[in-house]
């Protein structure tokens, strides 16, 4: 008893060890819905968001949803973009506001860019976009985190 309770410790302890130094990256983004979306458009992209880890092999695990609370992204017309410079952090003028109101995190066994190149050069990326582009207005807010 006092064996197999030591190998089971040892065992957990090996796993957490293991697990504690990964250098995966997530894939990130927030995107804003379509109002003409239908309910099955939204089936399909959640099925097929679930799929990826089993279709793509770089991605471990998926996470996708509503935000708790819309990501405001404010858009400057060009005419004051021209007046953002490396210097200036602040500018007067027209801007937009777009709400993201959902978000996809995707997990990946390695870092960098290589991994984002193998994710979007693989043949089931683009059947996933397809249902993708149904849910979301084009443009993403994106972002990768890189483990440490």
């Amino acid at each position: 008893m006092v064996f197999m309770f030591k190998t089971t410790l040892l065992l957990f302890a090996c796993s957490i060890a293991l697990s504690a130094g990964e250098k995966t990256m997530m894939h990130c983004f927030a995107f804003t819905t379509l109002d003409s979306a239908t309910e099955s458009d939204w089936k399909a992209f959640s099925a097929a968001t679930d799929a990826m880890p089993s279709k793509i092999p770089s991605i471990v695990r998926v996470w996708h949803g509503k935000l708790l609370r819309p990501l405001a992204q404010f858009s400057p017309d060009a005419e004051t973009r021209k007046k953002f410079t490396a210097s200036a952090t602040e500018a007067e003028g027209k801007f937009t506001r777009l709400d993201r109101q959902h978000g996809v995190c995707f997990e990946f066994k390695n870092q960098g860019p290589a991994a984002l190149k193998e994710y979007t050069a693989h043949p089931y990326h683009p059947e996933w976009l397809k249902l993708y582009e149904k849910v979301r207005r084009a443009g993403t807010t994106t972002y990768d985190i890189l483990g440490q």
